[in-house]
Order: structure tokens, then sequence, then C-alpha cells
């Protein structure tokens, strides 16, 4: 074996909110109703973003002691989501936990070998004309689904994860928020989960071919009210620049960092830290989803850095998505694709953002067309400068002329910042460990 080794909820949440208030008479610039230090009891404030709508979102603060965990393995994780039934809790990690401690062998089956595959599957040899299969095929097959079913967690309905200090987080393991109500991930530094056994596709990107890979880091999937705040969201260790090449494409194994799918909706996305990655958010995954996502995919994102990210900050399909008071820093080395991108039945508000352009980058790159869907874009700023994103956009790329006015104006917003103070505000901010 040869695996590459890679270096009852709205009235609960309502009684929660009204015994907080005893507590609570203001918010905090984080948007937590402020009065404990102890993250686990702290809710979303009023009017911070979508997933306040309604009943709000309280994640576990409601938990009796019973259903407190502290834990800092892997398994200690899996197994505090699991134990508790339905009732609300808090999972307080302490210190880095690994979900892949072992490595990717310890996934691999028996007869799989990459050097093998990849003589099985050589364009020289296969071709470009059919998907592969046959022995190596099968057995990288059963290797991802060993890794598929250690790296992932599901998030039940009710909860909050936060990290203990500033110095806690989980390392290769995929957070599935899937299906359920009123979740908060708070304060944690989340390391990108790195595909083992990426599948080659040699009729794929025009019959090129291309690597494809599983796993989010944190993936949001037919859920709602979730509050996703002050975390790190990071290749880390393992940028895409380590990873070879094979067959003349990228070897990759990563894919994205926090995807918004399938009908989820009321989501805030606040304070937090994306860097190193490519396929940074996706807000709606496919053109043909109107069934499950017209009127969902709500999402408010705020006070956001994007850094060394190639593309989807985020892509949006068919989602009301509000972006304000985000930094966008683009780097001269960096592959960079755009910032926005503006897909199907997208109705994007995008206002009082921060992008810090290295010299020689396209401005008109920060918004990127795959479908007609008009958007707003006012008062951003690029380098300082006032700048009309959408008229630059048009200007440098005719042959993809976006219109103007999203049709919406969001109200769920708490304090807006001048976007000139933007990239102090938020550096010294956003992240985990920054909770103040």
């Amino acid at each position: 074996m040869n695996a590459q080794i890679w270096h009852g909820h709205a009235t609960r949440r309502a009684a929660v909110l009204i015994g907080c208030t005893a507590l609570v008479l203001g918010l905090t610039g984080t948007g937590a109703e402020a009065g404990s230090r102890d993250l686990g009891r702290q809710v979303l404030g009023a009017r911070d973003g979508w997933a306040s709508e309604g009943a709000g979102t309280t994640g576990g603060a409601a938990a009796d002691a019973a259903h407190v965990y502290t834990v800092s393995t892997w398994a200690e994780f899996r197994q505090a989501l699991a134990d508790g039934g339905s009732a609300p809790r808090i999972i307080k990690v302490d210190g880095v936990i690994d979900a892949v401690s072992e490595g990717c062998d310890a996934f691999a089956a028996d007869g799989y070998d990459l050097q093998r595959y990849l003589a099985d599957y050589d364009p020289a040899v296969w071709g470009h004309d059919s998907p592969v299969s046959g022995e190596q095929e099968e057995l990288r097959a059963a290797s991802a689904a060993r890794q598929d079913q250690a790296i992932k967690a599901n998030v039940p309905a009710d909860t909050t994860i936060v990290g203990v200090g500033k110095g806690s987080g989980i390392l290769g393991g995929s957070l599935q928020i899937k299906g359920v109500d009123n979740v908060i991930l708070r304060n944690l530094t989340i390391e990108a989960p790195v595909d083992c056994f990426p599948q080659w596709d040699p009729t794929d990107d025009n019959k090129t071919g291309a690597w494809n890979s599983e796993y989010d880091g944190v993936v949001v999937y037919g859920s709602t009210h979730v509050w996703i705040d002050h975390n790190t969201l990071t290749d880390g260790r393992y940028p895409d620049s380590t990873l070879p090449v094979y067959f003349g494409k990228v070897y990759q194994q990563h894919d994205g960092l926090l995807d918004i799918v399938r009908g989820a909706n009321l989501v805030t996305v606040s304070w937090n830290s994306f860097t190193d990655h490519d396929k940074t958010m996706l807000i709606g995954n496919s053109d043909s989803a109107a069934s499950t996502d017209a009127g969902k995919l709500k999402v408010t994102l705020h006070h956001n850095r994007f850094e060394g990210i190639v593309e989807r900050a985020p892509r949006v399909r068919f989602g009301q998505v509000d972006s304000y008071n985000n930094h966008f820093v683009v780097t001269g080395d960096q592959n960079y694709a755009y910032v926005f991108g503006i897909g199907a039945s997208s109705q994007l508000y995008a206002t009082h953002n921060a992008l810090s352009l290295a010299p020689g980058v396209s401005v008109g790159k920060a918004l990127k067309k795959w479908n007609e869907a008009p958007l707003t874009a006012e008062n951003n700023y690029v380098n300082g400068r006032l700048t009309d994103l959408i008229a630059v956009h048009n200007a440098e790329i005719p042959g993809e002329t976006l219109q103007s006015g999203a049709g919406w104006t969001p109200t769920l917003r708490t304090k807006v910042d001048n976007p000139k103070a933007v990239p102090g505000i938020v550096d010294h901010r956003a992240g985990a460990g920054r909770l103040r």
C-alpha cells in the first residue's frame, strides 16, 4: 500500500433568550449577548444577521450540567456529539484534536497503491473518453469510504461547540451540520480535511482530466439558525502549493472550507478568518436546485477576513446573501481568481467592504459572473479608495456585464463600520482566540 501521505426548538430558544436578557442589557462587539464569559452560554445577539431571524440562535446555551462536555480527542468529541439524545449540549474543545492522527495509511484498503493507480490510469494508457474503473479504482473507493466514516462528525440540533482559550481547534475533521436547527460554532481553528484518496476523472475539464476531492471543513446542509463566529479556517500545514502534480494536474486534496448548501437557511458568519484555500465558500451547490434552494440560503457575512484565497468568498446561488464589513486581502503571489461569484438567481448585497489588492491585481476580477443575476455592490473601498465594483468589472470584462440592484435591502445588521476602518478593525479581531 502506498497512499498519498499528506504533510420543540423555537419555544426553547425563546425561553433561553428571555432568561439571558435578565442578565444582559446590551450587545458586545462580537454580536454575542454578553453577561457571562462562559462562551458556551453566549447566544447570538438580536438583529445580528439572518441567523437572528425568528427564534434566533442559542445553540446549547440551555444545556444542564450533565450535557456540558470538555473534550481533548477526536473520539471524545464524536462521543459528546452522539450522547445525550435531543438535549441541548455544550462541547468545549480543549487543545488541538486530530481526526487523522494515524495518517492516511490507517484508511487504506489492502492492495491499494498510489503508484499502481497512477500506472493503471495514466492518460497514455487509459485515455480521456471514460471514467476510471477496475481494481485500483475499487480499492481507492474503499479507502475513501473508510476515511469518510472516520473524519465526519455529525452535529445535532441545539448544540454549541466552542474552543477553550486561544489555541484550541480541530485538524482534518469535517463538521457536518446537516438537517438540524440551532447550532453555534465559535473560537476554533479548523484545518481543512485533506482527502487521502482523490479520484482521477479523465473526462473532466474538457477531457483534459482532473483530480476531484471530498470533504469540507464545515458544511451546513439543509440546516437552519446557524452561527459561525470567531473561527480560523485554513489549509494550515498543507497548502495547495505543497501538493504534487500527476498527469499534468494538481493532485487536489482539498474541497471547501465552509459550504452552505441544500436548502440551508438563516446563517450568520461573523468575525472569522479564512486563509490559504482555493474553493473557500459555496452558498448553493447547483444551478438546478431551485426546488430546494429558492427562497432559502439566506446568509449574512460580516467582519470576516479573507487572505490567500483563490475564489468563492463566496460564490452564491439563489440566496439573499448580505456581505458587509469584510476585508479581502489579495497578495501578488497568490493564484487569485475572484472574490464574489454571481450564480444562478443569486441576490447578493455587498456593501461597506474593504479590498486590499497588491499592485497589478485586477479590481474587475473581484466580481465573477456565472449567471444573469443583478447584485448590489455599493460603498466598497479598494486600497482605501471608494470604488464602484460593478462599473469597474463591466469596463474591464465587458463580456460579463453585470446589472445593479439585488432587489432587497438587509435589515438584520449590527453596527456597520466605516469601510475605510474595516482593515484595522477586522485584522485585529477576526479569527479564533480573539473574542473579547
